[in-house]
């Protein structure tokens, strides 16, 4: 046990030491040895992203160039938004710059030289079929390949997550499903039941003014100022308010908070948890409506899909933004810094559309200009290599596989989709997700003792975790690829949704010339969302010519 007090004393001063004392105070034995596991910590280029804190460091801008569109930020807005454009101007000047090294945001991937993984989200729910927009992307990207004769889309298979899709491990056993159902109490089995039919009610429940109360995207819902209320209060109170204290409901709700935002019930408001269950009305003529639709790469592979229908508008990775001034003409100068040539230039745009999180946009834009405090918490997803085969009692390895009552989301097999064997010999590749605890007062410290923790201290902490789903599987891992998502994605917090500060936050700036377009901005962080707000902004662009 020297080793394990050792290893806590270490890092103890990161937030992977903290995780790991909890993880370990009430199982017996030492921490999974960790030295012949080869890899590495990797993450957003947040030293690069840094330098906003300190623009004296950067050169100043050696020459100007016109452009009629400058997009900031290659995630999943920055490249519908791009998409559209090219759609409806394709002549068009467009420049998308990007922090990183490619574009993606936080639908990132890898590969392990066996098969690609996903480094961030990594599904699409069945969409609302309703949503003429994404299906016509996704029919571009042959995701939907037609129409049944009931006029529901028709799903590539081989996108369609194959079964078994879910398992969860409850009471020493791997059950189907990751609704808690294996040796549940009848009461507690009541109240899921309760919640679920709550939930169906609210999905076909209108306002009063004839809008649906919850949809995708957010501002596809009713405005009925009853329901909206909702967000001023946290989930939590609002299941102690109707009278749901089942702690297997309650665990089966956190998990989905932290799943989606990252926070638990306790941080997210009733709207957005309610939101949650009853925005999803996907349908589709070959699939159930609770399918999901995934790749090896995750929403990467979405992401692609957006930037090769973007046209031949140029793209310019490493890319710094440190400034955006207003310029004659009712122009505005975007300043870039090329970290690949260490050399800055102007960028004199007609408009910008910035699609960039806010931990970025503030440093740019001339203060006040949003009252706006958007809670993030830092992700952890590690990539293994393990050299057997996940099993245990009851249900086979499934895609996403989660341990009832554990700190963790679990983790997806990410060979799911190849159609290989449960059993077929060879390593497994398994994409383990944490959304780390952060408290909305300091949101910051939790991001800093992330930052502070080494390789060897978020490695044992997930070779722990897969010892207490699979005794002994740790001790087979081959290779750990891990990355630290600082600022993650945006929570709902209580008041976040339908606040002011967000409907401020559609509004264009700088006399009509920026206009904002990320899920920071509308508090949902969801590939839907996403996707509506690079509309949105891209449209409002083409009607200001």
């Amino acid at each position: 046990m020297s080793s394990r007090r050792h290893f806590l004393g270490q890092a103890s001063a990161g937030l992977a030491g903290t995780l790991l004392a909890s993880l370990l105070g009430s199982v017996p034995g030492c921490a999974p040895a960790r030295s012949a596991v080869r890899g590495q910590l990797r993450g957003a280029s947040h030293p690069l992203g840094h330098l906003l804190r300190q623009p004296g460091k950067i050169s100043p801008p050696s020459g100007v160039e016109e452009i009629d569109t400058v997009i900031i930020g290659g995630g999943v807005s920055g490249l519908a938004a791009r998409r559209e454009l090219h759609r409806l101007s394709p002549t068009r000047r467009t420049v998308l710059l990007e922090l990183e090294p490619a574009t993606g945001g936080n639908a990132a991937a890898g590969h392990n030289g066996r098969t690609a993984y996903p480094w961030g989200a990594h599904y699409l729910p069945l969409p609302d079929h309703r949503d003429h927009d994404l299906l016509a992307f996704l029919q571009e990207a042959t995701i939907l390949t037609g129409f049944g004769p009931d006029g529901l889309p028709i799903y590539d298979e081989t996108a369609l997550c194959h079964d078994p899709a879910e398992r969860l491990l409850l009471h020493g056993h791997w059950q189907p499903g990751l609704v808690p159902e294996a040796g549940v109490p009848a009461a507690d089995r009541a109240e899921l039941a309760r919640f679920l039919a709550e939930v169906e009610r609210l999905r076909h429940a209108t306002g009063p003014d004839g809008q649906e109360l919850f949809r995708l995207p957010l501002d596809w819902s009713s405005a009925d100022a009853a329901t909206r209320q909702l967000d001023a209060e946290t989930m939590a109170d609002w299941l102690a308010r109707h009278g749901y204290r089942s702690e297997y409901l309650r665990w089966y709700l956190d998990y989905s908070y932290r799943d989606d935002f990252g926070v638990p019930a306790a941080q997210v408001s009733a709207w957005a948890g309610l939101h949650y269950f009853a925005a999803r009305k996907g349908r589709a003529h070959n699939a159930p409506a609770d399918a999901v639709l995934t790749w090896p790469t995750g929403n990467y592979h979405l992401a692609e899909a957006l930037r090769q229908q973007g046209g031949a508008g140029r793209i310019q990775t490493n890319a710094l933004v440190f400034g955006l001034r207003e310029a004659a003409a009712d122009q505005t100068d975007v300043l870039v810094y090329d970290a690949t040539t260490q050399r800055s230039t102007t960028l004199r745009a007609r408009h910008v559309i910035l699609a960039a999180p806010w931990h970025v946009a503030k440093h740019l834009l001339p203060r006040p200009a949003l009252d706006l405090s958007p809670l993030h918490a830092p992700w952890l997803v590690a990539n293994l290599l393990v050299d057997g085969y996940p099993g245990g009692p009851g249900q086979p390895l499934c895609w996403d596989n989660v341990r009832y009552g554990s700190p963790a989301l679990g983790y997806i097999d990410a060979e799911h989709q190849a159609l290989r064997g449960f059993e077929e010999p060879g390593p497994r590749s398994l994409t383990f997700y944490w959304a780390l605890p952060t408290d909305a007062d300091n949101p910051a410290a939790a991001r800093q003792h992330a930052l502070a923790s080494t390789y060897h201290d978020w490695l044992t902490l997930i070779l722990t975790e897969l010892d207490l789903m699979h005794p002994g599987l740790a001790a087979r891992v081959q290779a750990a690829e891990l990355w630290i998502w600082g600022h993650g994605m945006v929570a709902p917090a209580p008041g976040y949704v339908w606040g002011a500060a967000r409907a401020q936050a559609r509004q264009p700036l700088l006399g009509g010339r920026i206009h904002l377009a990320h899920t920071d901005y509308s508090g949902v962080s969801v590939f839907e969302e996403a996707f509506h707000q690079g509309l949105r902004a891209a449209r409002a662009v083409a009607q200001a010519v």
